[in-house]
Formats: C-alpha cells, sequence, structure tokens
C-alpha cells in the first residue's frame, strides 16, 4: 500500500543539514544529562527494596503519613514514596540495609504503617549490592556486545562510508534514547536496557532498509548524483517507513497507556527510540555519508574494479581446470 505517489521525490538532502544540526544540539544536550545529572539507579543497579501497596476502602492513599511513619525508623533512611499509577496506591523504595531481611520486610512494612490504613502488600522485591553490581556489569556487557555485532555487520555489508554513518547514527539514537530516561525521571533499571537492546535492532534495520534502496539506485547507473539518488531512495521507502513506524509506535504507545507504572522503563524510552530511529534514518544517517565525501563515480570505478577481478578469477579456474595453466 503507498500512501505517497512513487514518482514524488522530496528533497531530504536539502531538509537533512537542519535534521543533522538538530542532532548535534540534541547529542550535546544528552552529553550534559549524563554527566551534569545522571542516571537514577534502580532497585536492580543500586540495590534495595521496592514494595508496592494499595490501601482499600479510601479514595487517595495516605502518602504523607506514610512517609513519617517511614522517617522514624532509621533502617529507611533516604527512602522514596510516590503515587503509582492510581490514587490509591503507592510505591515505596528502600535502600539496601544490611540489618533488614527481605524475608521480614513485610512484616514490618505491615507493623510500621499499620495506623495508615488497611492495605495489600502487591508487590515486593529485593535485590542485594552484590547482586545489582552484577546486573549492571551484565547490561553494560549486552549492550556493548550487541552495539559491536551491528557495527562488524553493517562494516561487512556496506562500503565504509554508509557503515561509519550506520554505526554513528546507531549511537546517535541510542544516546538520545538513554537521555530520555533522565529527562522523564525514570529509574534505570532492567526494563530501560531491554528497551535499548530493542532499539539497537530497530534502528539499523530501518537504516539498512533505507542503504539498500540508495545502492541500488546507484547500481541502476542512471545518474551520477548522489543527491538525487538519496532523495529517490527515501521517497520511494517513505510509505513502507512510515507504515513500519506507525505501527511499531502505536504498539509501544498501548503498552505506555494500558501498561502502567510497572513497565513505563520499558516503553517510555523506546517510543522516545522509534521517532528518533525513523528521523535519523531519513535525516542524519543519508547526510554523513556525503560529508564522509561518497562519490557515485568513485564506487562505480571500485565495483568496475572488483567485478574484473572477479572474472579475472573465474577465468583463471576455468584455464586450470582443462589443464590450460
Amino acid at each position: 500500500m503507498e500512501i505517497f505517489k512513487k514518482h514524488s521525490v522530496f528533497d531530504f538532502v536539502k531538509w537533512s543539514k537542519y535534521g543533522l544540526s538538530l542532532s548535534v544540539i540534541l547529542v550535546i544536550i544528552c552529553l550534559w544529562l549524563f554527566f551534569g545529572v545522571g542516571f537514577t539507579p534502580g532497585v536492580d543497579f543500586a540495590g534495595g527494596s521496592v514494595a508496592q501497596l494499595k490501601y482499600n476502602n479510601v479514595q487517595e492513599a495516605p502518602i504523607t503519613e506514610i512517609r513519617k511513619a517511614l522517617d522514624k525508623d532509621k533502617r529507611f533512611d533516604n527512602f522514596q514514596v510516590s503515587e503509582f499509577g492510581n490514587k490509591t496506591e503507592v510505591i515505596i523504595k528502600l535502600p539496601y540495609n544490611a540489618s533488614v531481611k527481605m524475608n521480614d520486610l513485610d512484616g514490618i512494612l505491615h507493623k510500621e504503617l499499620a495506623h495508615t490504613g488497611s492495605f495489600d502488600i502487591r508487590k515486593l522485591d529485593s535485590v542485594g549490592p552484590k547482586v545489582g553490581n552484577e546486573l549492571a556489569k551484565s547490561a553494560i556487557l549486552s549492550l556493548g556486545l550487541a552495539t559491536i555485532a551491528m557495527m562488524a555487520y553493517v562494516s561487512f555489508r556496506y562500503e565504509w562510508r554508509f557503515a561509519l554513518a550506520s554505526i554513528i547514527t546507531l549511537v546517535h539514537d541510542i544516546v538520545i534514547t538513554a537521555a530520555s530516561v533522565i529527562v522523564f525521571h525514570v529509574d534505570l533499571n532492567l526494563e530501560v536496557i531491554a528497551a535499548l537492546l530493542t532499539l539497537l535492532g530497530y534502528s539499523i534495520n530501518d537504516t539498512i532498509i533505507i542503504f539498500d534502496r540508495i545502492r541500488e539506485k546507484m547500481l541502476e547507473g542512471k545518474t551520477d548524483d548522489i543527491n538525487l539518488a538519496i532523495n529517490e531512495a527515501i521517497s520511494n521507502t517513505l510509505s513502507r517507513t512510515v507504515f513500519t513506524s506507525l505501527t511499531m509506535f502505536l504498539v509501544v504507545l498501548t503498552l505506555y497507556i494500558f501498561g502502567g507504572q510497572i513497565i513505563i522503563g520499558f516503553s517510555l524510552p523506546l517510543l522516545v527510540g522509534v521517532v528518533f530511529g525513523t528521523y535519523s534514518s531519513m535525516f542524519v544517517a543519508p547526510k554523513l555519508a556525503l560529508l564522509f565525501g561518497f562519490s557515485i563515480k568513485k564506487y562505480h570505478a571500485k565495483e568496475l574494479a572488483k567485478a574484473k577481478k572477479r572474472e579475472e578469477k573465474k577465468k583463471l579456474r576455468s584455464m586450470y581446470e582443462s589443464g590450460q595453466v
């Protein structure tokens, strides 16, 4: 199904200079967020406990009373209490304390908060600092290996300028998506890492489809104008890009709206990643390849030299098999 006419060619190269400028500004802001503000480690990485409480027969959970009660207990220093999903539920985040065992935490909370009203503990998770440290190392390793694998793939598949452009674009998408976690005050946990890994595959796939079409346009040999080849390639894949991105966006948006706070660490970063992954594949990656000095004439000459070399090898093999060499 096409929503854009095939003969319509939009000047993406012209607008990509603005897109690249925007990306540079966003990356600078992201770096400031990383080093100036920093992430808020979740329980998965920092260690500690998270309790989800639902209060019964009330219109609103008594958050103020909960904070006063926990503030009196020195074992819960630096705790956090916030509304979770609706006004009758709260989430309590407790830093790791060696004197508080997970098996005892349920009883301690019921005892300390008994006077605040009737409630049920719907979820209670605890992670020790050693486990959290191991999870953090595993998360960094998984992201690193996935990125290296993508780099190896595009380096093998494309001319080096396009390969380098796709790699930089991939890093660009991950950096902006990771920074959104700080902007929207989402704890850095395993759900965020899962979203970033998902985005790695989605982002590189979108870029590869556009680059494949650009390569097809170049191999047709109808033009030596790289700008025209890029504009035609992106325009021809525009319907596919819009439908794919919109479908992905709507699915993740559904998770964000109906999945609740419990999976916001996955759905929210992925929402941001889908938007910027689509935008970067059209306005950033091709522009970077141009800035690196890609030329269709040089590309054709290189491909011709490769073809001649293959023919020479084929001819020598044929002569060898027939006993002429």
